[in-house]
């Protein structure tokens, strides 16, 4: 029995639930697998066969080998576990965050700074917003 996912309808965003977790399960335990020292140098001695040893998709294997964070989620990744990743290649979180929205460190920070983005476009498809035309 499929659920109603009226959260599957908001633009340019994944949201990490029972379903994401299953289809990402080998994904986000490759990613742990990194915290170990021993695990990080095989990894990064032949990142494809190391990859090889995960019962990931092909898919998934190409997006982490291309460190396309976005597709990576889109495959199941959650974040956090993700994180694992980017440690292992030496980026920070923050790095990170601004490759997933096309923007370099400094332009990603300046705009936390700022505020952060504006949540205009990010809302639900036919969501209502209150004080505005048509809301």
């Amino acid at each position: 029995m499929a659920l109603d996912k009226p959260y599957k309808d908001v633009p340019g965003t994944t949201i990490f639930d029972a379903e994401q977790s299953r289809l990402g399960y080998h994904l986000n335990q490759f990613c742990m697998s990194l915290m170990k020292a021993e695990n990080r140098a095989r990894f990064k001695a032949d990142e494809r066969k190391y990859l090889n040893d995960w019962p990931m998709s092909e898919e998934q294997k190409q997006a982490v080998l291309a460190r396309d964070l976005n597709r990576c989620i889109e495959l199941g990744g959650n974040i956090y576990f993700l994180a694992k990743l980017g440690a292992t290649d030496g980026r920070s979180f923050q790095y990170m965050a601004a490759s997933m929205t096309g923007m370099t460190q400094q332009q990603y920070a300046q705009m936390m700074l700022e505020g952060g983005r504006s949540p205009e476009g990010n809302r639900r498809v036919g969501e209502e917003r209150k004080g505005k035309p048509g809301g």
